[in-house]
């Protein structure tokens, strides 16, 4: 039971570091979550530029307020997801927005279609990223490495019915992604993160 609340603790220990203003906390904060930032920027944005400007502001919003971070509502990685996710739509959004202005051409229509392309797979991302690890490391096998349930039960070393159960969960945590609403997909607010978490 201990090594359960042993991430818990971590994240709590991070929010409470950030919040002394404790540098070395946001650098094991970025050794450990910047590569999710980054490509979950990525997915939206489809530019490495973009993606790095909004990792940037994604950790120095997380530097300016670590006490916007609530254990009660999920993980620190979950947390920083939402934040990228949210940063990325936002400007993905103004982006769009000002090329469609430039060129003279394209619809509103259009711009929320691709922006509402780009949620689904943010949300899709987050959901993965979120995921408890076993679910997620079954469909990590099944669908980067094409197994099917059989090498996947082998690979984790799990029955085979376990295996086929990560999958089904997995699939249908995934499958929520085009059908809820996702968060932030309404104009945010000031610096694109909408109310505070």
């Amino acid at each position: 039971m201990a090594a359960k609340d042993t991430p818990l603790r971590w994240d709590r220990r991070m929010q409470q570091r950030l919040a002394r203003g404790e540098a070395a906390a946001l650098g094991e904060l970025y050794d450990k979550f910047a590569s999710l930032v980054h490509s979950l920027a990525h997915r939206v944005l489809d530019d490495d530029e973009a993606a790095d400007q909004v990792t940037r502001e994604v950790f120095g919003y997380v530097w300016e307020n670590p006490d916007h971070y609530d254990p009660k509502q999920g993980n620190l990685r979950s947390w920083v997801a939402r934040l990228t996710q949210r940063q990325a739509v936002h400007r993905l959004r103004q982006t769009e927005a000002r090329a469609y202005a430039e060129r003279g051409e394209g619809t509103a229509e259009e711009l929320e279609q691709k922006v509402r392309q780009a949620s689904v797979a943010a949300r899709a991302d987050y959901i993965v990223t979120s995921m408890p690890t076993p679910l997620r490391q079954a469909l990590e096998l099944a669908y980067f490495q094409r197994r099917d349930y059989r090498q996947t039960a082998a690979d984790l070393g799990v029955t085979e019915d376990e295996a086929r159960r990560r999958l089904r969960l997995g699939l249908q945590l995934l499958s929520t992604a085009n059908t809820r609403p996702l968060e932030g997909s309404s104009p945010p607010g000031p610096h694109g993160y909408g109310r505070a978490l």
